[in-house]
């Protein structure tokens, strides 16, 4: 047999003891931290000393040196590549996090978002020179409206929990501008809610009152129905839940909601799991946001940036924040104040954002929708609930689901099948990275104890999900075959092995010194 080459299968390279000189291995190289590759006075560009210039700023003049690197353009760039090879990404592979919806971002998406229209626009041009974006912002809130079946939409948010903050301030003017804004006090989130919910409300004052789930991981309709009152402003609901699961009786909940004299606010994150499908606005909503990231594409994770448009029902549109495009005689334009608001009829609470929103966002959900179509974006929903059902049905005899049934969007799954290997949750997912997946979503929903939440979106084929659904039976198996030391250490692979979480959490070190003598010597 030829020795020489790439393996023939996976698994079968072989490793070797040795240190090598640099500390790389292969191509997984040892890249220092970038004030460790400080070479004083290499810089990446030359600039002239300007004319007149006087180096003294009175009290502020520097003494000594500004602390950052001294690099060359090429090594600034080999230290951001080798870097970036650390990472994971959804071009990498599966990114099975559940309740975070990390899809594909299309290319052809990139391709528009990089039009100069669209790239170079600046928000301080005059509005006449920007009518192409502001059509694209009109139109694309006019399909956020059709495909929830809402009335207006506030573009300007940055965020899911962003959009949360807006939805909630709208309900609080609706309820000020009625005389009940100081007696309406209590916001009901379920327990199956995001996270963001009850911190939202808490962030605007008002007593956050938890509703318990059923057996079934849905809202406990009768608990619910017993904490309604005069002093209850709205319910936040997520809907499909965090547990993947549609709440059947959301229609019953809306009717109470409204009845009590309070407001529907549904967490839009798991709209993907629905677009096309089922209208918000058809099932009593007032407020939902929409994750542009989650169910449109757009990229999601590293800070940003984000968009998170907010839809209003009929009773909330009037409080929408600025800015918002209208279209006249004249073309579009921007409402920017309140006193042009007011003449138009409305009653806006502020502003969220200094500008109007995140243009390059707009494009990439907009390319998204129009490459689609509405049996298309109808289409996105199906696959995705198939897929995670498909994933939910392969493992529910290796892993543990704590519910029965099929799911809608991601399949959730507890610790059981652990008990008593000595492996816990953390262990599992952090052998996963030895697999070459990023983990899943760890401990969360809260209601599930050592949850596993998986989301496999629409975009993975079964040849993906075939061998990822096979990596974690594998993992269960070894597991339960008393296998403890590949997961209590892991990752093994992984060019940095595990943190000690609770030392890195009492005794964060967020800033690089150099080592002095004495502690280089020891």
């Amino acid at each position: 047999m030829n020795n020489q080459g790439r393996p023939t299968a996976a698994g079968e390279a072989s490793s070797s003891s040795f240190e090598t000189y640099t500390g790389n291995k292969g191509l997984r190289l040892e890249e220092p931290l970038i004030f460790e590759l400080d070479n004083p006075g290499a810089t990446g560009v030359d600039l002239d000393e300007p004319e007149g210039y006087e180096p003294k700023l009175g009290a502020f003049e520097r003494k000594a040196r500004i602390g950052l690197p001294g690099m060359s353009e090429p090594d600034v760039m080999r230290h951001y590549v080798r870097l970036s090879r650390k990472n994971y990404s959804i071009d990498a592979g599966l990114y099975p996090l559940g309740s975070c919806t990390m899809k594909h971002n299309p290319r052809l998406n990139e391709k528009m978002a990089r039009l100069p229209g669209f790239a170079d626009v600046h928000p301080l041009q005059p509005q006449k020179t920007v009518q192409g974006a502001l059509e694209l912002m009109d139109t694309l809130a006019h399909w956020l409206k059709e495909l929830t079946g809402m009335p207006a939409v506030a573009m300007s948010p940055k965020a899911g929990a962003h959009g949360e903050l807006c939805g909630m301030m709208a309900i609080r003017a609706a309820l000020v501008a009625r005389g009940e804004g100081d007696k309406r006090t209590r916001i009901l989130v379920p327990e199956s809610a995001h996270g963001t919910n009850p911190a939202t409300a808490a962030l605007l004052q008002y007593k956050v009152d938890a509703i318990p789930a059923t057996a079934d991981g849905r809202v406990d309709l009768a608990a619910f129905k017993a904490k309604l009152g005069p002093d209850v402003a709205a319910i936040m609901l997520t809907n499909p839940n965090t547990c993947g699961l549609f709440e059947r009786d959301i229609i019953e909940i809306a009717d109470a909601v409204h009845a009590a004299g309070a407001y529907f606010y549904c967490d839009g994150a798991n709209f993907n799991a629905i677009v096309g499908r089922v209208r918000p606005g058809d099932l009593g909503v007032d407020a939902m946001h929409i994750n542009l990231h989650k169910t449109f594409s757009t990229p999601h994770g590293g800070g940003g940036p984000g968009a998170g448009p907010v839809v209003l029902s009929e009773a909330l549109a009037p409080f929408a924040p600025l800015p918002y495009v209208v279209h006249g005689a004249d073309g579009f334009r921007l409402v920017e104040t309140v006193g042009e608001a007011k003449a138009d009829g409305s009653h806006p609470f502020g502003r969220m954002v200094a500008f109007h929103g995140q243009m390059g966002m707009f494009v990439r959900a907009m390319a998204y929708m129009m490459s689609h179509g509405s049996d298309g974006l109808r289409q996105v929903a199906e696959d995705a609930v198939l897929n995670a059902n498909y994933v939910l049905a392969s493992l529910k005899d290796y892993l543990s689901a704590p519910f029965e049934g099929p799911c809608m969007h991601e399949a959730l799954f507890d610790d059981r099948f652990l008990k008593g290997t000595g492996v816990e949750t953390l262990d599992f997912a952090k052998a996963m990275i030895d697999e070459g997946y990023h983990p899943m979503t760890m401990y969360f929903p809260l209601v599930v104890h050592g949850a596993l939440l998986i989301e496999p979106t629409e975009t993975e084929s079964k040849h993906t999900l075939d061998q990822f659904i096979g990596t974690l039976k594998h993992l269960a198996q070894a597991a339960k075959g008393n296998d403890k030391s590949r997961f209590t250490g892991a990752p093994h692979f992984a060019p940095r092995h595990r943190l000690d979480e609770t030392l890195a959490a009492r005794n964060p070190v967020l800033r690089w010194q150099a080592e002095t003598p004495k502690q280089a010597a020891e």
